[in-house]
């Protein structure tokens, strides 16, 4: 009778099989550049703070209200909320040629200095969300019209493919010098 010696075969596969599945779930999965090039960048204008005591007539406010109908966006209820402390005002630019509607939030700097990564990656896509209903990308600044965020959609195909964009900061919220 011919006995064959285990030698460690079935004992070495299944950790071999771990280790490779262990390896495979640190490398990076990218998405596609179809995937990500569908999706517009935040528009480069400039903050325009004058607008917030001078508003243009194509421009809503926080403090504009239109008596006829329903003023679009819809962001008051969100402001009313629990972010009346956080945020501070916004300004709604109509769509145009060249860009998508889009709304400037301005926030309170000394409450988003003490939110953490995902307190404000919660208040951008959740007033992001709300903004989308009327199809607006929106910006997040400080009254220093540093950009703190965006959340820009592609509204022209359904459903409506977003991203939500953050500067990079380490797990303490400090941004990281370049």
């Amino acid at each position: 009778m011919l006995i064959q010696k285990n030698s460690g075969c079935k004992t070495s596969l299944p950790l071999l099989l771990s280790f490779s599945l262990a390896m495979i779930s640190l490398v990076p999965i990218r998405p596609s550049l179809g995937e990500n090039s569908s999706i517009p960048k935040p528009s480069k204008a400039p903050l325009e703070l004058s607008l917030l005591t001078k508003p243009k007539s194509n421009v809503v406010t926080a403090t504009t209200i239109n008596q006829g109908n329903l003023t679009v966006p819809r962001l008051w209820r969100a402001q009313n909320s629990a972010e009346n402390k956080l945020l501070a005002n916004w300004i709604a630019y109509p769509a145009s040629v060249l860009e998508p509607a889009r709304v400037d939030l301005v926030v309170n700097q000394q409450i988003w200095s003490l939110l953490d990564y995902l307190e404000r990656y919660d208040f951008i896509n959740r007033l992001g969300t709300a903004a989308r209903r009327d199809n607006y990308n929106v910006r997040v600044f400080n009254y220093q019209e540093e950009l703190l965020g965006s959340y820009t959609c592609n509204f022209s195909i359904s459903p409506a493919l977003c991203n939500i964009n953050m500067p990079s900061q380490n797990k303490f919220g400090w941004r990281r010098s370049s």
